[in-house]
C-alpha cells in the first residue's frame, strides 16, 4: 500500500475505539491457551528474543503482560561512565540533534515546536535550543522507559490525544505526530539540569502505565498534572513507565548540558543501558 493511501485509510480508522478494543482484548481473562496461542505468532512474525524475557512464555497469563514484559536479570548491562546519558529503552534512533528555534525534526521537511509536543508553555521554554533524542520502539522490542540519569521525579503531565500509528509512512508524512498522539511526560531533575522523558501513544497502544505512580493513561481521564513534594529520587536505569503495546519515547534536555554521541544517527539501533551521550 502507498504511503498516501495508507494515511488516508487511518485518518477513516476509528483509532482511539481501535485501540481500546485492542488493549481490553490483550487483557482479557480469556482461556489461556487463547493468549498463550497469540504469544507465540506474535514471538515468530516479530522475531522476538524470547531467550532474554524474565519468565518463560508459558509463565504470562495474557498477552498484556507477555508485552510489557521484564527482562532477565543482567540482560542489559548500564554503561559505567559517570557522566553517560543512556538509552532509556530499546529501539532505533528516529531523529536527535538540537532544537533549532525550539523546533524538533520529526522527518525530512517536517517539524515540530516542542511547546505543543508538551502542551506546557513554561516547561517547554527551557528546552528550546536544547537537545533532543526520539527513539521508536518496534512491536519486537523490550516495551519499558527507563531513567537516562539519576536525580529526581518533579512531576508528570498526562496529556490525552490521537492514535495515529508511529511508523515510517506517518512520521514521513502526518504533521506533528508526536504532538497529536496520547502523551505521558515525565519531568526529571538531574545532573543534566532538567529532562523530560515523553512517553508517546500510538495505534493499538492501550495505555501508557507510570511505575512510579498510579497513573495509566487512556483511562476515560483527562489532562492530567501531578507534582511531587518531595521529588521522587530515582536511579539511573530505574523504571520510569511502560508501555502496553508499543510506541516512541522522546528525551529533551536544556541547552548547552549534553553533547550526543556522533553514532546516534537515523535508524541507529539502541539498547536500554548503552550510552547516547554525556554531560557537557
Amino acid at each position: 500500500m502507498r504511503d498516501e493511501t495508507f494515511m488516508r485509510w487511518m485518518g477513516l480508522l476509528p483509532k482511539a475505539a481501535l485501540s481500546s478494543v485492542v488493549g481490553a482484548a490483550t487483557r482479557l481473562p480469556a482461556p489461556r491457551a487463547v493468549h498463550q496461542a497469540a504469544m507465540r505468532a506474535f514471538a515468530r512474525s516479530y522475531d522476538v528474543n524470547l531467550a532474554e524475557a524474565e519468565l518463560p512464555l508459558e509463565g504470562y497469563a495474557t498477552f498484556s503482560e507477555f508485552f510489557s514484559r521484564r527482562l532477565k536479570e543482567g540482560a542489559r548491562t548500564l554503561c559505567s561512565a559517570e557522566r553517560a546519558i543512556i538509552s532509556p529503552v530499546d529501539g532505533a534512533v528516529s531523529q536527535a540533534g538540537v532544537l533549532q528555534a525550539g523546533l524538533c525534526l520529526q522527518a525530512k521537511g517536517i517539524s515540530f515546536p516542542v511547546e505543543k509536543l508538551l502542551a506546557n508553555p513554561t516547561q517547554a521554554e527551557r528546552f528550546v535550543n536544547g537537545a533532543y533524542a526520539t527513539l521508536y520502539l518496534a512491536p519486537r522490542d523490550y516495551h519499558r522507559i527507563h531513567a537516562p540519569l539519576a536525580g529526581a521525579i518533579l512531576g508528570c503531565e498526562y496529556l490525552p490525544g490521537e492514535f495515529w500509528p508511529v511508523n515510517r509512512a506517518s512520521v514521513a508524512h502526518k504533521e506533528a505526530l508526536f504532538c497529536l498522539n496520547e502523551r505521558l511526560v515525565t519531568y526529571l531533575e538531574t545532573a543534566a539540569g532538567i529532562c523530560a522523558v515523553v512517553m508517546v501513544g500510538a495505534t493499538c497502544v492501550s495505555r501508557i502505565r507510570a511505575s512510579f505512580d498510579d497513573l495509566v493513561t487512556h483511562s476515560g481521564g483527562s489532562t492530567e498534572v501531578r507534582h511531587y513534594h518531595p521529588p521522587k529520587p530515582i536511579a539511573r536505569g530505574a523504571e520510569l513507565g511502560l508501555f502496553e503495546m508499543g510506541s516512541t519515547v522522546i528525551l529533551l534536555f536544556e541547552p548547552g548540558k549534553i553533547r550526543w554521541n556522533a553514532e546516534l544517527t537515523p535508524d541507529a539501533v539502541v539498547r536500554m543501558g548503552q550510552p547516547l551521550g554525556e554531560l557537557a
